[in-house]
């Protein structure tokens, strides 16, 4: 830590860790549970209220209370998702050529009839929580590739989407890098325009739509063959978040 006390922010100017100083002291005079966050995080709030002390420090606050709600034991364990996971719709593993952790996930294999809202957002945050865990340090992001070969309306969820949404953008912000959405059938536009409202104009830039034929290319413009998944004509396998090994 600095003699400052500002921690490692490697990529902010002075202005932005006095910035950051200054959201600490402001969130930490409101709730004593604020000084478990590391500065990153921090700047992660910051960032996302574009600078905004006060607008950032609302944010802060409410994800505290959140969190304390929505885990109270500190983490999300595997029995109180279990119907989410043997759904096998959320792949983890891998990197893109910046060390971002990479998610796949196939959005054909949610049926909004066979969901439990409560027990889904439960899902969101043991993914996002183990996703985060894997970021190495020097990076704060991951990246995602939606696939949606084959949705259709048994699977359109737009509830289910916007409390995805609203979990991402108020109480992770900043650690989505990028969003690639594939095999994208003309239907899903329709829901795609439900949902642009929700996104703030930070993510929207986020989500990349990938053709078919420019599939593979585009991928491999991030992440290494090595590192791409087999189905996408990479190399490596897939193991679903419920499989995989701590």
């Amino acid at each position: 830590m600095d003699p400052q006390g500002y921690g490692d922010l490697t990529g902010s100017d002075d202005n932005e860790r006095k910035m950051v100083a200054s959201l600490r002291t402001l969130v930490e005079r409101q709730d004593p549970a604020a000084k478990e966050a590391d500065n990153l995080m921090l700047r992660r709030f910051l960032r996302a209220r574009d600078l905004d002390i006060e607008k950032a420090s609302a944010m802060f606050l409410k994800y505290l209370k959140w969190r304390q709600g929505a885990v109270p034991n500190g983490f999300i364990s595997e029995a109180e998702v279990q119907n989410e996971l043997i759904q096998k719709k959320l792949f983890l593993q891998g990197f893109d050529k910046m060390g971002r952790p990479i998610v796949v996930g196939f959005a054909a294999r949610h049926y909004y009839s066979k969901r439990d809202i409560d027990e889904f957002k439960r899902l969101i945050v043991y993914l996002l929580d183990n996703i985060c865990a894997r970021i190495p340090s020097g990076q704060e992001k991951f990246i995602a590739i939606v696939d949606l070969q084959g949705w259709g309306y048994s699977n359109c969820d737009i509830r289910a989407y916007l409390a995805a949404l609203d979990i991402m953008q108020n109480y992770y912000p900043e650690r989505l890098g990028k969003a690639f959405l594939i095999h994208v059938p003309y239907m899903f536009m329709k829901a795609w325009k439900m949902l642009l409202p929700f996104i703030d104009k930070n993510t929207k830039k986020k989500f990349v739509f990938v053709d078919d034929k420019n599939l593979k290319a585009t991928l491999l413009e991030d992440i290494d063959e090595s590192q791409l998944p087999e189905i996408y004509g990479g190399k490596l396998r897939l193991v679903s978040i419920g499989d995989l090994e701590d």
